[in-house]
């Protein structure tokens, strides 16, 4: 989905049905350079938003660097990394979408689901040179939610899972659901009702695809593992409860999600 040549990434996404191709290049620390080819402006102008938001480079950090620069847990790398953002996915639904394939598995097994979806059933793309130059992206809502359940297990997917992907991409193709709404919570409760989704999912889904760094994915069993092991005072084997978790990171309140990041991968 993400192809690099060079010093240049290149994503295909859709508006709509309108293909983009956007190009991502960092000639300097503080430069980043976007550019975009669509068979309109509207639809490069949208694929340009999309992977800024992705990027986080509008994102203001600036008040949570002063607030947390001397803090004795995440202040050591936030002064290390004060350009550390959430990694996030172009488009909501692709992080509800990934979230649900890597519920419960090893990262590594996941990304292959996650290729074999959009080789089989991912939208395509020829570029400008003859055929040449060929990306996937993810597939539309409604192919996904008219897909069988057991195709998805043909690529490794558990069933349970096949058949929430399934459901939550049909929520969102009939409209039910408005990833890209304003009123999050509206939408997570609706995914919530969903056989499958969990806090978790929600989680991901908010902090990944929708920009809420308020939102901390307490289920990961990094984070588990991570607190378990602080608050044991280094004892390996500890692992944290949902609860303790959440706990633990409740004084960075609005910013709770991105001070993980700064403790562990997300």
């Amino acid at each position: 989905m993400v192809r690099r040549r060079g010093g240049v990434i290149e994503r295909l996404l859709h508006d709509g049905d309108v293909p983009v191709l956007v190009r991502v290049a960092q000639p300097e620390p503080r430069r980043v350079l976007l550019g975009a080819r669509a068979p309109s402006r509207e639809a490069a102008a949208y694929g340009i938003a999309r992977m800024r938001f992705a990027l986080g480079v509008d994102e203001d950090l600036s008040g949570f660097r002063r607030r947390f620069a001397r803090d004795p847990l995440i202040g050591p790398s936030l002064r290390r990394r004060p350009w550390l953002r959430i990694g996030r996915r172009p488009e909501p639904f692709e992080a509800l979408a990934w979230a649900i394939c890597e519920q419960l598995i090893e990262y590594e097994r996941a990304a292959a689901i996650q290729r074999r979806v959009v080789a089989v059933l991912g939208r395509r793309w020829v570029g400008w040179d003859g055929g040449r130059d060929r990306l996937g992206d993810l597939p539309d809502t409604a192919v996904l939610a008219g897909t069988e359940p057991a195709l998805l297990e043909s690529f490794d997917l558990a069933r349970g899972r096949a058949l929430t992907l399934v459901r939550a991409a049909g929520e969102v193709a009939r409209g039910r659901v408005d990833l890209h709404s304003c009123d999050h919570e509206r939408g997570w409760r609706r995914l919530r009702a969903i056989p499958g989704i969990g806090s978790w999912t929600v989680e991901m889904l908010a902090l990944r695809g929708q920009g809420r760094n308020d939102q901390l994915p307490a289920g990961d069993l990094g984070l588990l593992k991570l607190v378990g092991r602080l608050l044991s005072r280094g004892d390996p084997r500890a692992v944290a409860s949902e609860q303790q978790v959440r706990d633990f990171f409740a004084p960075y309140g609005q910013w709770s999600g991105l001070a993980a990041a700064h403790l562990i991968e997300l």
